[in-house]
This record gives structure tokens, C-alpha cells and sequence, in this order.
């Protein structure tokens, strides 16, 4: 708005032509963020396999497996793919100062020791699903994690960052 302030005694067509190159910087501003937010995925090239193989399994298998079967096929199509990985991870959890552990829990797969995947077999994903994987990354120290349902008709996922 300053812009147009300061130039409201100049021809109505300079004002016009100003506000549109503004816009244009601006336009091509957001533009270029999001072209850099989508090729600066941390861990990119692990996930898409990820996704990939669940798209596999969830091709094959369809819905209404229990999660169990699931993870099996999944650690079939991860070993396929090249990734490797662990199953089934024991994490301590701390709270604040205490030197023990106050539980434990565990996680689905970590996939190249880099990204958490935690799986569902339900309807649909609700905000308890997120909050719970969204705390495994936290208590793993780990910054990229997928949560993948295979309960639904189609396949669904959520990429979460920490």
C-alpha cells in the first residue's frame, strides 16, 4: 500500500502498471517456495519407495487384513525395493529429568534407519493416529516419518516432519 500512496499524484496508469509488477514479484515469490518445497523433501528418495511399496501391497491385498498382515507384505516389498530396515523397534520413554524409563514402546518399521513408518489397518486416520506418530519421532529423535493406512478403500498416508 505505501507504493500506491506515494505515487497517488502521478498518472492513474503508472500507479496500475506499478501494482501489477508488485504483484507479479510476489506471485513469483510464493511460486519459486513452493517449487523448492517440494524438491527439498528431506529423505525423499527413501519415502517415495516406501510409498511405492505400500501402494504394492495395498494393490495385492486390498483392505480388511489385519495390520500383522500387512507389515509382512510391507517387509516383503521394502526387502524387494533394497531398503532395509527393522521391525517392530523397543524405544524407551523418558520423561523430563528421570534417569528410567517410565514405559516403552514400539514402532513399525524404521526404514534405513532414517524414517519412522507406523501402519494402520482402520477406516480412516483420525488426529489420535497423527499425535501418536508424530510423539514416536519425537521419543526416536528421528525427523521424517510416514503414517500409512491400508484399511481404506484407496490407500492413504501422511508424511510427517518433526
Amino acid at each position: 500500500m505505501p507504493l500506491v500512496y506515494a505515487l497517488e499524484g502521478q498518472t492513474e496508469g503508472l500507479v496500475v502498471e506499478l501494482f501489477i509488477v508488485y504483484q507479479n514479484l510476489i506471485c513469483n515469490f510464493i511460486f519459486s517456495k513452493i517449487l523448492n518445497m517440494n524438491t527439498e523433501l528431506r529423505y525423499k528418495e527413501i519415502t517415495e519407495k516406501i510409498i511405492g511399496a505400500a501402494f504394492e501391497v495395498h494393490s495385492f491385498l486390498g483392505n480388511g487384513f489385519q495390520e500383522v498382515i500387512y507389515q509382512r507384505a510391507l517387509a516383503y516389498e521394502f526387502h524387494q525395493k533394497g531398503l532395509s530396515f527393522a521391525r517392530e523397534i523397543e524405544q524407551d520413554i523418558f520423561y523430563k529429568n528421570l534417569p528410567e524409563p517410565i514405559g516403552t514402546r514400539r514402532a513399525d518399521f524404521l526404514v534405513e534407519g532414517l524414517v519412522l513408518v507406523e501402519i494402520k489397518a482402520i477406516i480412516e486416520l483420525n488426529d489420535i493416529h497423527l499425535a501418536q506418530a508424530l510423539n514416536y519421532l519425537k521419543v526416536y529423535k528421528l525427523y521424517v516419518g510416514l503414517l500409512i493406512n491400508f484399511g481404506s478403500k484407496s490407500l492413504t498416508f501422511k508424511r510427517l516432519i518433526r
